[in-house]
C-alpha cells in the first residue's frame, strides 16, 4: 500500500471557542496564515487549505470532512467558483495562480462532507466517518494544526505503520507543560517507540511526550470508539479509543516529531505564535 491510497478524515466540526468571538461566525479552520503564493510572494491562506494542499501533495486524493453548524465557510472555499476565477483573470491578480493551482487540487479529489450536528468530541467526529472510510487504513488530521515539514513527517509515519503491523502510528512531541493536551506514555523497543498508555488532559501527566493531532489507524478504532464512554469535558475523546486499542493489546507506535515546526490557531496565543511563524517561513526569498 502506498501513502497516497489512504484516506484523509478532517474532523473541523469544533466550535472553536477558546477563538471567539472570532470564530462565533467564521470557522477557526478559516484563519489564515502566512504563505508563499506560486510565483513566490507572500500570501495568507485559510490553514485549512495548506494542510489539504500538503495532504494532497503526498497523493493523497480522498477527503472526508466532519463539519457542524457554521462551517458553511469551509465547504464554500473548496468548491470552485468558476465566476470569482474570471473576476481574477480579468483583474490580472499576481493570485491567480494560486487560485487556479488551488481549484485543480480540488477538481482532481474526492471530498465527501460528512455532519457532525451536535458537538460530541473529536472521537465522536471520527466515528461518524466509518462507512466513508470503508475497511482501509486511514489519516486523521486536525484542520486546525498544521505541520510544516508534514510531507516528510507522513511519509516516516506511513512507513513504520507498514513495516511494524502497527495498529494506530501516534505523533509525539516535547514540551514543557502537557497538562492540555492528549499525553502518552511510551518504552523503546528494538527501536521503536511502543505506546503503553495515552490520557486526554491529564492534571498530573505521566510524561511530557502530547500527542500532536496527526494520526494513521486501522479501521479496529471504530469499534473502539463505540465502546468507550463520554470522557473529558463530557466529550468522546480519541484518546480514550486509543487507549482502548492498547488495552485489548494492539500494537500503538509513535514517532517524535522532534526539532520540527508546526503551527496551531486554536488559541490566541497559538495563533500569534502560528502567525509569527508563518510570517517568518513566507517571507524568506
Amino acid at each position: 500500500m502506498r501513502v497516497g491510497e489512504l484516506k484523509a478524515v478532517l474532523p473541523i466540526a469544533g466550535l472553536g471557542t477558546r477563538m471567539l468571538p472570532a470564530t462565533k461566525e467564521q470557522p477557526k479552520e478559516m484563519l489564515p496564515v502566512f504563505a508563499k503564493s506560486e510565483n513566490g510572494s507572500l500570501c495568507v491562506k485559510p490553514i485549512i487549505q495548506l494542510i489539504f494542499e500538503q495532504l494532497f501533495d503526498v497523493g493523497i486524493r480522498q477527503f472526508i470532512m466532519v463539519v457542524g453548524r457554521g462551517k458553511r465557510a469551509v465547504e464554500d472555499h473548496f468548491t470552485p467558483d468558476q465566476g470569482f476565477l474570471e473576476i481574477i483573470r480579468r483583474s490580472r491578480s499576481p493570485l491567480l495562480g494560486d487560485f487556479e493551482a488551488f481549484y485543480r487540487r480540488v477538481n482532481e479529489s474526492t471530498l465527501v462532507w460528512v455532519n457532525q450536528p451536535h458537538p460530541l468530541g473529536f472521537g465522536h467526529a471520527v466515528l461518524l466517518c466509518e462507512s466513508a472510510v470503508g475497511v482501509s487504513p486511514f489519516i486523521v488530521h486536525a484542520g486546525d494544526t498544521y505541520i510544516v515539514n508534514g510531507a516528510e513527517v507522513i511519509e516516516r509515519m506511513f512507513k513504520r505503520f507498514e513495516e511494524g503491523g502497527a495498529e494506530v502510528m501516534l505523533l509525539l512531541q516535547e514540551v514543557e507543560d502537557p497538562r492540555q493536551y492528549g499525553v502518552a506514555e511510551v518504552s523503546e523497543v528494538g527501536g521503536r517507540l511502543m505506546v503503553r498508555r495515552v490520557e486526554e488532559k491529564p492534571s498530573e501527566p505521566r510524561s511530557n511526550l502530547v500527542i500532536v493531532p496527526l494520526y494513521i489507524f486501522r479501521p479496529s478504532l471504530f469499534d473502539a470508539l463505540r465502546l468507550v464512554k463520554p470522557g473529558v469535558g463530557g466529550e468522546l475523546q480519541l484518546t480514550d479509543g486509543i487507549q482502548k486499542l492498547i488495552d485489548r493489546g494492539y500494537r500503538v507506535e509513535a514517532v517524535k516529531l522532534g526539532d520540527g515546526l508546526k503551527m496551531d490557531v486554536g488559541s490566541p496565543q497559538l495563533y500569534w505564535e502560528a502567525l509569527q511563524l508563518s510570517y517568518s517561513l513566507s517571507s524568506k526569498p
